[in-house]
């Protein structure tokens, strides 16, 4: 059975799978380059919680969670199986671990969620569940809920985590989609792959403090959460490498990483 690594990725706008782009192009081929999991437990920025809370649904639905896009985006769907024997695991080891948790018997894929998906596997036909991220607890919260569930790695699952690298919606649109990044969104970027790449997950655990740009990146820091369950699922010997580097709208990075022994 093989073991994967666990993955972020960046889902920039939701208009991702109707612009021809670099992270498209990526997001298409990195299934391929991934192979296919037994199931999927996918932490997307999109489901914010009190507690960590895990999708049990048996038949899944996406919801087309935004507005003003074109038509054709609305038109998309996506229906994989759910996974509850996953879900059932993932609480036995969030127990474990002393996470209180909660269930959520009928939750939609939001479209952090779906979008990545069906660009890596389009045929719909891994098993899926969902785990939220509570905004409120920071960085170490969720590098520790990440390493309560690595162990699933090893199982077969793909634990893929969504957000956006870099992500100020109070400056999206002020771009066109090609525009080149501005040196707040590049400097940012950049410190971000050069910790990850030296393996410096202290200084990465306190990027607000230490970061160039940091709060002008992240006004709030939904966005990038996901990235640390990504980094405590990849284990106690955890190196990260950099998967994909690309911008949309200039102020989105579209960074993807990937974590393990």
């Amino acid at each position: 059975m093989s073991t994967f690594p666990s993955v972020f990725v960046s889902h920039g706008s939701p208009d991702l799978p109707l612009q021809p782009s670099p992270s498209l192009d990526f997001l298409k081929q990195l299934g391929i380059q991934l192979d296919k999991p037994k199931a999927i437990l996918v932490v997307s920025a999109h489901w914010q919680s009190h507690v960590p809370t895990v999708s049990t649904a048996t038949e899944v639905k996406i919801v087309h969670d935004f507005w003003g896009f074109p038509a054709d985006l609305y038109q998309i769907d996506y229906s994989p199986p759910g996974a509850p024997e996953l879900a059932e695991q993932v609480t036995k080891l969030l127990t474990k671990a002393g996470f209180e948790y909660e269930v959520y018997p009928d939750r939609e894929l939001d479209h952090g969620a779906w979008e990545p998906l069906m660009l890596m596997y389009p045929q719909a036909d891994i098993p899926v569940t969902q785990l939220s991220i509570q905004p409120h607890l920071g960085t170490n919260h969720h590098r520790l809920l990440g390493r309560a569930l690595a162990s699933l790695r090893q199982e077969g699952v793909l634990i893929l985590a969504s957000g956006t690298t870099t992500h100020n919606l109070r400056a999206f649109g002020a771009y066109p989609f090609d525009a080149p990044p501005p040196d707040w969104v590049t400097q940012f970027d950049q410190w971000l792959a050069e910790v990850i790449a030296n393996n410096n997950f202290d200084a990465l655990l306190n990027y607000r403090r230490l970061a160039p740009y940091a709060a002008k990146n992240h006004p709030t820091e939904e966005h990038l959460l996901p990235l640390f369950v990504a980094l405590g699922a990849g284990g106690p010997e955890v190196k990260g490498t950099q998967l994909h580097s690309s911008f949309t709208y200039g102020v989105l990075s579209m960074a993807a990483y990937a974590f393990a022994a």
